[in-house]
């Protein structure tokens, strides 16, 4: 495997400069997989935060950026969709989203929208105990009753102990309930589930959309990340419909 990645084979989600040198930091193994964007790429390339890796590695030794409510040293961890990312030096919090065309973007939120995050339920399973373990798409794992199902959406807390991973809301993946595509042709669109068609076989199942506009569209329920229930949270979590 290679250690080198050329910036102009760098995933298009991450919307960098070309042409500006030959190579770019190589996202390692972690949450989101090989297209979620390394920390250093964010802080350099997209914040302006640091002029080189240098500048990165100072800065996340001494422990100043929080990536969903722990300290980041590794420059090639990478950053996905909803992550939420803290500056305690300049009190400066952050949310990583899709826009429109399916490149991750950055908004700036307030200390309270930074308490929580939402994820996606990957799929759960028994445990020692008979109890439910919920495994979530971006690598963690909770502890929760069997109220919730594969492909739904929960909002989880990022605090300390007993206040860190405590689910605070459930989105069910649903028709009629607000969702986000995360994937495919349609990545970054956000609408409401019409309808979800169970294709028999191993063909995904495909899921149906009307936009705010009343446009529609079709993904694979794969790439259906639930952002709210029957009315839209695109306000609250900072995603224009």
């Amino acid at each position: 495997m290679s250690h080198h990645l050329k910036r102009l084979t760098a995933p298009v989600s991450w919307h960098i400069a070309k042409k500006e040198e030959k190579f770019i930091t190589k996202t390692c193994p972690g949450p989101h997989g090989a297209h979620a964007m390394p920390i250093a790429v964010w802080l350099r390339d997209k914040m302006g935060l640091a002029g080189n890796m240098k500048e990165v590695k100072r800065i996340l030794n001494a422990r100043q950026i929080i990536v969903n409510g722990r300290p980041v040293t590794n420059p090639k961890i990478g950053l996905g969709i909803f992550d939420i990312i803290s500056i305690p030096r300049t009190d400066k919090h952050y949310r990583i989203l899709l826009d429109k065309v399916g490149r991750l973007t950055t908004i700036e939120i307030d200390a309270e929208a930074a308490k929580s995050r939402l994820c996606r339920i990957r799929d759960k399973r028994y445990v020692r105990g008979g109890k439910i373990q919920l495994n979530l798409m971006y690598g963690a794992n909770i502890l929760a009753d069997n109220t919730y199902k594969p492909k739904d959406s929960i909002v989880l807390t990022l605090g300390e102990g007993e206040e860190r991973f405590r689910i605070v809301d459930h989105f069910p993946f649903a028709v009629g309930n607000m969702a986000m595509v995360i994937g495919g042709k349609h990545s970054g669109k956000v609408g409401r589930i019409t309808e979800i068609r169970v294709v028999p076989g191993s063909v995904p199942n495909r899921v149906f959309f009307e936009d705010a506009e009343g446009a529609t569209f079709e993904t694979i329920e794969g790439y259906v990340f639930m952002i709210g229930r029957d009315t839209p949270a695109v306000a609250e979590w900072g995603i224009e419909a």
